[in-house]
């Protein structure tokens, strides 16, 4: 029960599904909430995998159609939150302060220059991996993209509990303080069973595969990063990191229909 009240706190926090249930914030069920993060980018992956889909084989739409309806649903669907992260931290860093000067950035509502030209080029990219992915989408294709929110969204929970806070207050402290790096050994679980699911779908156990390990480098350089340029973690910088993450992801598959989907 407090696993699924965790889930659903997610969705609160993380996307713009509406769930009107007043859920409790206290530590166990924020623990639980930490634990569902995977299952929340599931949820997330398999909307953005079931629109393209009927979007694709069902409507008469053309592929430049298709491909901005999901990357728009990309957008909406998580309500902007990781985007506001991104822009935040892009802000930060290209301040090239101390890093108390960025930690004050970070905490200023208002979005600067550098916020918005990263928050272009990022959204940017995203719609060319989109769209020229839909002009040579295959039915594995749908599959793969189900997973990128799923690994971004274990990449953050990793960042979360192995990464240090870079201050004591923000929503990354406060899912920080109520979990421990133990209640991690669910992801791996998570991750066996797709796995093991995707044996029965031709090449998508190796496509998967390679995600996953563009995913763990990802989060390789988000934990060095996170420290040398912000001391540490906070919301905006793991919102930063599922959108960055998603980002790699998105170009892997984009290549991968080039390389070796051909």
């Amino acid at each position: 029960m407090k696993f699924l009240k965790g889930f659903l706190l997610d969705l609160q926090f993380f996307t713009a599904i509406p769930i009107r249930f007043n859920l409790p914030m206290d530590k166990p069920h924020l623990k639980g909430a930490v634990q569902a993060f995977p299952l929340v980018g599931l949820l997330q992956g398999g909307i953005y995998a079931t629109l393209f889909y009927v979007l694709a084989e069902y409507t008469p739409f053309s592929t430049l159609a298709v491909a901005f309806f999901l990357w728009l649903m990309t957008i909406l669907l998580t309500g902007g939150i990781h985007l506001d992260g991104w822009m935040d931290a892009s802000d930060a860093y290209f301040s090239y302060g101390d890093l108390t000067k960025r930690l004050e950035i970070m905490k200023d509502p208002r979005t600067g220059a550098f916020g918005v030209i990263s928050v272009i080029v990022l959204l940017s990219c995203r719609f060319l991996f989109i769209y020229e992915i839909t002009e040579n989408v295959q039915g594995v294709t749908y599959l793969i993209i189900a997973t990128i929110p799923f690994l971004s969204k274990s990449v953050m929970g990793v960042l979360l509990l192995t990464v240090k806070s870079a201050k004591s207050e923000g929503l990354g402290a406060l899912f920080q303080r109520a979990a421990t790096i133990k209640v991690l050994w669910v992801y791996p679980i998570f991750m066996a069973v797709i796995l093991a699911l995707m044996t029965f779908v031709d090449n998508a156990f190796f496509l998967l595969s390679v995600l996953i390990v563009i995913a763990c480098a990802s989060l390789l350089v988000c934990r060095l990063k996170a420290v040398s340029w912000f001391g540490g973690i906070t919301g905006d910088v793991l919102g930063a990191s599922v959108e960055g993450t998603e980002l790699f992801l998105w170009m892997t598959v984009w290549l991968l229909h080039y390389f070796a989907m051909g």
